[in-house]
């Protein structure tokens, strides 16, 4: 049996407290009863606000649903102030960390030295990073390719030299280009890209178990157009509205189905 369909939705600073916790209710509403979840064709995962963790690990407790952080420390402990560290998004029930986002990289200046340094983080405390790549200006699928393997490789490496010694990680392909665009990146180039990354981490049996997702534009009815190499999608505002998740489950569903006839 393939491995499940990865769908993860990054909240960012849209929602407020309680418009998290209503969204929240009815996207476990949606995942308690879809097939795609609960038949083990899709796992989802939400990535909310730091102070809407704990609130949606309860309100997503038995939904198939995991919560994650949208950011994480690079050291476990010490003066870092409004920081969050590893060991305590583990402790507060989180299995996912995402690094490296574009904006991280842009407005807050985190270079790959810093997104390694998460990533080494989320690794040693059990967590899942949730590994942002992408190259800054279009170009070519096959340079695309190139430059984004490139990236995955320096960052991974340099985690490695920080105590990093493997695991499972979620590479999200997202072309800085595509974010927010108002479509995404063609089913060609997202391919292309996709299998290069899935590939490389293929031949590293340090990182076992890893996904490869596109992130940047990504949204109902595009899953359905991509190839091999890309194992799930990383939503952001087309996820706001929770019916355009249940479209993406429900084309999960669709296509499965359509495989087994």
């Amino acid at each position: 049996m393939s491995a499940p369909t990865l769908l993860g939705v990054s909240l960012k600073m849209y929602f407020g407290h309680h418009e998290t916790l209503n969204w929240a209710r009815r996207i476990g509403d949606i995942a308690a009863r879809h097939p795609a979840v609960t038949g083990g064709l899709t796992e989802l995962f939400v990535l909310p606000a730091f102070p809407a963790i704990v609130p949606l690990g309860t309100v997503l407790d038995g939904t198939g649903v995991a919560v994650g952080a949208q950011d994480l420390a690079t050291d476990d402990r010490g003066p870092f102030t409004g920081e969050v560290s590893g060991p305590y998004l583990k402790e507060i029930g989180c299995a996912y960390a995402e690094v490296g986002h574009a904006e991280r990289r842009r407005l807050f200046g985190e270079g790959d030295t810093v997104v390694a340094a998460k990533t080494a983080a989320a690794l040693r405390n059990g967590l899942t990073p949730v590994l942002c790549v992408g190259e800054l200006d279009r170009a070519e699928p096959a340079e695309a390719a190139e430059r984004t393997v490139a990236e995955l490789a320096r960052i991974l490496d340099t985690a490695a030299q920080d105590g990093a010694e493997g695991g499972r990680v979620v590479v999200a392909y997202e072309p800085q280009w595509a974010i927010g665009a108002p479509r995404p990146a063609s089913p060609e180039h997202i391919t292309r890209v996709c299998a290069a990354l899935t590939g490389w981490l293929a031949e590293r049996p340090a990182y076992s178990g890893s996904r490869v997702i596109y992130g940047g534009s990504a949204g109902p009815g595009l899953l359905t157009t991509l190839g091999e190499g890309v194992d799930g999608l990383f939503l952001g505002r087309f996820a706001h509205d929770p019916h355009a998740v249940e479209e993406i489950l429900d084309e999960l569903s669709a296509r499965t189905g359509k495989a087994d006839a």
